[in-house]
């Protein structure tokens, strides 16, 4: 087992379309993501057809291919086996230390006690990982040298 990256993010479909259709803290926790070029968010094509699909059903489908071309472009793509849950897929794929999820059933005890033996994976909603995201300790720790602020915006 590999130590997983605590500058990778995986965001369950779920909050991939709160970030898109309603903001709050969906798109607080993705905008730290977002503000930082070090900070990676991983994501497998079955995961954004997933949220594609949902973002085209609840509002538009041009509005969800224009969103799928964009988060194309930000993403690190990841593959998994098909049967997999696509989130939890795309965290343990990618060696990501945090996923945001609004299922509760991926944030119970017994789902962290499954995944314990693979990977050391934080699955969190996303306003409890807007909250404790701080920018200045990860830059310390995974880059090293003082952090230097954001250096993109996160909504261009």
């Amino acid at each position: 087992m590999t130590d997983p990256d605590p500058a990778r993010v995986v965001a369950d479909a779920d909050v991939l379309v709160a970030d898109l259709l309603a903001g709050g803290a969906a798109r607080d926790a993705l905008d730290h993501v977002r503000r930082h070029s070090w900070v990676d968010l991983a994501a497998s094509d079955r995961l954004l057809d997933d949220a594609e699909a949902v973002v085209g059903r609840l509002a538009d489908p041009d509005l969800a291919a224009d969103w799928r071309e964009r988060i194309e472009d930000e993403r690190v793509a990841v593959d998994h086996p098909l049967d997999d849950h696509p989130g939890l897929a795309s965290a343990y794929q990618s060696g990501a230390a945090h996923l945001l999820s609004f299922d509760e059933s991926l944030r119970s005890a017994r789902t962290g006690l499954s995944l314990q033996p693979y990977q050391g994976l934080s699955v969190r909603t996303p306003d409890a990982f807007a909250k404790a995201f701080d920018a200045a300790s990860l830059y310390e720790a995974t880059r090293g040298g003082e952090y230097p602020g954001p250096d993109r915006d996160p909504r261009a």
